[in-house]
């Protein structure tokens, strides 16, 4: 998410379809949270273990699948497909339509501004504010507001079912949920500004080329045209590089986190194992476990 003296009043401007869109979010992360209950019956009743429905026993036959599991299985996947469909319209939408708002009076303000302006800003460094800039506001709006909403939501709905199962396996598996944090932190920082080196060369690249189909009459009768080659071919060598260095971290960022992610489900899995093993845990409440710290990370993979 961004916010900013500019930005803000999109928030607000969009906030009847925004929050349409976060009830319909949380709506389809609370239903999302009943499939592990489902998985956790149908193990367990397969498995010859008791199985609670509302903290009562119940007979695991065809009666119980279907009233039981099936049923809430389609209730559940209806309301998941409707309300994704419901959220993807709201929130991506509303970036587009803000994106949309920003370019018109981003150009109409470009066409009242002087002479002298544009001899001090190169047109390079505009087209990077039309494109690159404008693409990235709308990923934030978008996908940054969905993100942000659906880790918040899923996570605490998750992290509180995860608690009340289990506290110390929970404690457990938040050791290196932290540790992910902590490194995601700094490493986002290390790519916000080689994402601002991006843009640079970009804008660089752009003024290069632009300057170059300007003034190709003057290069042709100077004959600098293995010159202008070289310096373009020089700046092209610079924009890959700088790319190429943000790809790496950026791959290194997801490497890290599905590391620690798989680290914490082994703890799951061995903790959750012994457990089994006393019999504290039985291997259905293991999977609905596992369930619940797959929807944790789910926005975040």
């Amino acid at each position: 998410m961004i916010f900013g003296k500019y930005i803000n009043k999109y928030y607000l401007k969009n906030a009847p379809i925004l929050i349409l869109g976060l009830a319909a979010l949380i709506l389809v992360d609370y239903f999302q949270l009943f499939i592990p209950e489902l998985y956790r019956m149908v193990i367990n009743g397969m498995n010859g273990d008791p199985v609670l429905v509302n903290g009562q026993a119940a007979v695991f036959d065809m009666e119980f699948l279907l009233d039981q599991v099936c049923r809430p299985m389609i209730i559940t996947i209806i309301v998941m497909v409707v309300g994704r469909f419901l959220w993807r319209v709201c929130f991506f939408g509303s970036a587009i339509r803000v994106v949309t708002d920003l370019r018109t009076c981003m150009f109409a303000h470009s066409k009242e501004l002087s002479q002298e302006y544009y001899q001090v800003n190169k047109v390079g460094n505009l087209m990077s504010l039309y494109t690159n800039d404008l693409d990235t506001v709308q990923e934030c709006f978008g996908d940054g507001v969905l993100m942000f909403f659906d880790a918040l939501t899923l996570g605490l709905l998750a992290l509180y079912k995860m608690w009340r199962m289990d506290v110390r396996l929970t404690m457990l598996a938040l050791i290196p949920a932290l540790m992910m944090f902590l490194i995601g932190t700094l490493m986002s920082r290390v790519m916000t500004r080689r994402w601002e080196e991006r843009q640079q060369a970009f804008s660089d690249l752009s003024d290069f080329a632009q300057e170059n189909f300007s003034g190709i009459a003057v290069i042709k009768a100077f004959v600098k045209e293995l010159k202008e080659l070289l310096a373009f071919r020089k700046l092209n060598k610079e924009n890959e590089e700088i790319n190429v260095t943000y790809t790496k971290i950026a791959t290194l960022l997801e490497v890290l986190v599905t590391l620690f992610v798989e680290s914490v489900i082994c703890v799951i899995l061995g903790y959750g194992g012994w457990l089994v093993y006393r019999g504290q845990f039985n291997a259905g409440q293991l999977v609905e476990y596992i369930g619940y710290f797959e929807a944790i990370v789910w926005p975040i993979m």
